[in-house]
């Protein structure tokens, strides 16, 4: 390896251990708003996790091309990478769990909501026959709207 090439090296491994620690310290937020139901801090944490995203994905860019270097490089931030690698690891799977949960419970409210509603309506809805007279109202062709925001 050329000093040029370790030094690039070097200076890449510092750039993604504070990307990757960034990344962390998001997504550690974006858990804990998760786990308190602070929906509003989930929100506002939104675009700097897309930003640290965009971040690692750049960075890792050029450990994925220069792969079989980085491989012979030794170090100890190359070490210090590994670690925090597997941290951000860890932290990922919570948050994926933590999305997947919520959007599971909120999915299955809106149906309840739904369901309930389309019963409701159909209790107080008229529905009309082939032949113009008064019929049994079909539950399965209930329209309904529903606001998302509730």
């Amino acid at each position: 390896m050329e000093n040029v090439n370790i030094k690039e090296i070097a200076d890449k491994i510092e750039m993604m251990k504070q990307i990757i620690s960034s990344f962390t310290g998001v997504l550690e937020q974006e858990n804990a708003a998760l786990k308190s139901n602070d929906i509003k801090t989930v929100k506002s944490l939104y675009e700097q996790k897309i930003k640290a995203v965009v971040a690692y994905r750049t960075a890792c860019a050029f450990f994925i091309k220069n792969q079989n270097i980085v491989a012979e490089y030794i170090s100890p931030q190359k070490d210090e990478l590994k670690e925090l690698s597997v941290k951000l690891d860890v932290v990922l799977k919570e948050n994926e769990l933590l999305l997947k949960t919520r959007m599971d419970a909120g999915k299955a409210v809106m149906n309840t909501f739904v369901q309930v509603a389309k019963m409701a309506n159909n209790k107080q809805a008229t529905a009309y026959g082939a032949k113009g007279g008064y019929a049994l109202i079909d539950n399965q062709r209930n329209a309904l709207a529903f606001n998302r925001t509730m």
